[in-house]
């Protein structure tokens, strides 16, 4: 049988070697027909020495079995399945009504073969073969019955017993020509469902291995049918994701979106692509999560609608098949791509802030310093009197002093934030600092029209920390107050031991800060001010400083602020305060934890810069 198969392999059309279904079809047409025609011509010689001298009817019957040899070489050549089944059924009907023309007409034994001929068209498949077979069978009786009515036909043998010999032979070859077909039908629908099988094995063995999760559904979104990808993706069993219970663990927010896809893509006739989160037990999905809690992945899902199989599945509700893909990882880096655009834009309009403000708060001292030093220096020709010189160093020397606090700012918040900014804790009287500093801002409150109030205690304790910085906090915090405070309004200044800790207050009745620079009061060089217009100097570096130095003390800066109303800054130090030699005590990316995020008792609580 395998030399057979393979004779027969080589005589098929190349359209036909790399399909099994197809290459069986070809097979199962081309070797009855040729072991036929060569079974016949083998017996041709034996029926000659048994019958004598053959008749033209028999001479041209035998030779009509050339046509099956030709139509399997048809085949081969052309690759034509139907055109070759229409072939047969046009020489399978020529020979048997010229048989039985010859030898009785309907009632000869060859009339029995009519039959047989939409049953071989059956092996083509095809509708249009069948049809045209049966339109052939049906024409050859209709004229054998009318040539007979007609006595057109020669008389049939009036030998009984030849006659009876002749119509058993026509049955039994018409029946075992039948059986052949029947196991040829048998073999071919055999080879279908095997493939069939393969094929579905094949399907299920790249929808159990693939990492994408196939799916189909209804056009409501209901799953009908899911790949086992998702147990790796969702962690949870098929089972519990069919019909509705994909959609429950949509993200509720997303869930709209994730139907509109799939009844656009049921309904449109055309792909869409949709993004949205799915929960998943992180216990069995992975190590997203621990201790068996939920969280959410992202999944990319593309929908397309799922072609009707069939003619009767066509008015059938329309179903959607999906390929959903795990994309958190992409997500999570463009949330990180965003976040760094965004510190980026930061930091340029940081930059721009910052070279804005150095040009007016260097340029205007240096103005000053150079433009009264030439006034000096050509007093013979102005004519410049002692009293007005004076003057104009006592400017000269404002405008250094202003310059020089400028870039001692500078260079310590650049200190602190490469961790070079180096403290001395030492024990120290805070109450004295403290009022030496108001003291210090009493005659600029004056000078602007505020009344400053100092509130602290005889019994202030001994701290220990820096004085230096301590005297730095409370300086640029009372400033700040002062800047931002009309004329008329107060600063108050407080101090207060609660538990283990120094609680220093400063409130003001000033302008106030928008709740929308929240976020960025108290960064270094940023000064708020688009929601009331700034008025006032200074290089942002005020509250930067003060949050730092905060920070190097292990304490912790709070503030309060409502536009119009004022604003309140607490800071609170530990009384006695102890550098950790394994921590960084001055790197600024330890400082932030330091300004502590609002409660939400506390209304609109904001940072102030400088």
């Amino acid at each position: 049988m395998n030399i057979i198969r393979d004779c027969l392999d080589a005589l098929l059309h190349p359209s036909a070697r790399y399909d099994a279904l197809t290459r069986a079809r070809h097979r199962a047409f081309m070797a009855p027909r040729l072991l036929g025609s060569l079974a016949a011509f083998a017996a041709f010689p034996v029926y000659l020495a048994m019958r004598g001298a053959p008749t033209a009817l028999e001479v041209a019957a035998f030779a009509w079995l050339v046509a099956p040899i030709l139509l399997s070489w048809f085949l081969s050549r052309t690759g034509r399945y139907e055109g070759a089944h229409v072939l047969s059924s046009l020489a399978l009907t020529g020979l048997v009504m010229t048989v039985a023309m010859t030898t009785g007409g309907i009632e000869s034994f060859a009339a029995i073969w009519l039959v047989v001929v939409p049953l071989e068209a059956a092996l083509s498949a095809s509708r249009r073969v069948v049809a045209l077979a049966s339109a052939l069978a049906l024409a050859g009786t209709a004229l054998l019955i009318g040539f007979g009515h007609f006595d057109l036909l020669p008389p049939p043998d009036a030998n009984a017993i030849s006659r009876g010999v002749f119509m058993a032979f026509g049955v039994a070859s018409a029946t075992l020509y039948a059986a052949g077909l029947a196991f040829g039908a048998e073999s071919l629908a055999r080879t279908s469902v095997a493939l069939l099988y393969v094929e579905e094995d094949r399907y299920r063995l790249l929808a159990r291995n693939m990492s994408d999760v196939i799916s189909r559904h209804s056009r409501n979104g209901a799953v009908q049918f899911i790949s086992p990808a998702v147990e790796t993706m969702l962690g949870t069993p098929v089972s519990r994701l069919l019909g509705h219970g994909l959609f429950d663990r949509v993200h509720v927010a997303d869930r709209p979106a994730y139907l509109t896809a799939l009844s656009d893509a049921a309904r449109g006739g055309e792909a869409r692509s949709v993004e949205f989160r799915l929960k998943r037990e992180a216990s069995r999905g992975g190590a997203r999560g621990h201790n068996g809690r939920v969280d959410f992945i992202w999944v990319e899902m593309r929908c397309r609608p799922l072609e009707q199989a069939s003619e009767a599945a066509v008015g059938s509700e329309a179903e959607v098949v999906a390929v959903m893909r795990d994309v958190t990882d992409r997500k999570i880096q463009e949330q990180a791509l965003d976040l760094a655009r965004t510190a980026a834009e930061q930091a340029d309009a940081s930059k721009t802030r910052f070279l804005a403000t150095m040009s007016h708060e260097l340029r205007t001292p240096l103005n000053a310093i150079i433009g009264f030093s030439e006034m000096i220096v050509q007093e013979d020709v102005l004519m410049i009197d002692a009293i007005r010189r004076k003057e104009y160093a006592q400017l000269i020397n404002d405008s250094g002093q202003h310059l020089l606090s400028v870039v001692n700012g500078i260079l310590d918040m650049s200190k602190m934030e490469t961790g070079n900014f180096e403290i001395s804790p030492e024990p120290f009287a805070p109450r004295a600092a403290l009022i030496n500093c108001c003291n210090l801002l009493a005659l600029k409150a004056r000078e602007n029209g505020i009344d400053l109030v100092t509130r602290a205690p005889d019994d202030l304790p001994v701290m220990t920390g820096d004085p230096r910085a301590f005297k730095q906090i409370v300086l640029n915090l009372v400033a700040n107050a002062i800047k931002f405070t009309e004329r008329g309004g107060s600063v108050t200044v407080s101090a207060a031991v609660e538990g283990s800790r120094l609680v220093l207050r400063v409130a003001d009745t000033g302008v106030g800060i928008s709740a929308d620079d929240l976020k960025r009061i108290g960064d270094p060089f940023f000064q708020a001010g688009k929601t009331y217009q700034r008025r006032h100097d200074g290089t942002g570096l005020g509250l930067s400083i003060v949050k730092s130095l905060v920070a190097l003390h292990a304490g912790e800066m709070n503030v309060q602020s409502q536009l119009d109303e004022g604003t309140t800054v607490t800071v609170a130090l530990p009384l006695a305060f102890t550098p950790k030699a394994d921590q960084p005590s001055s790197n600024i990316a330890t400082l932030t934890p330091a300004l502590r995020p609002a409660t939400p008792e506390q209304s609109h609580q904001v940072k102030k810069s400088a």
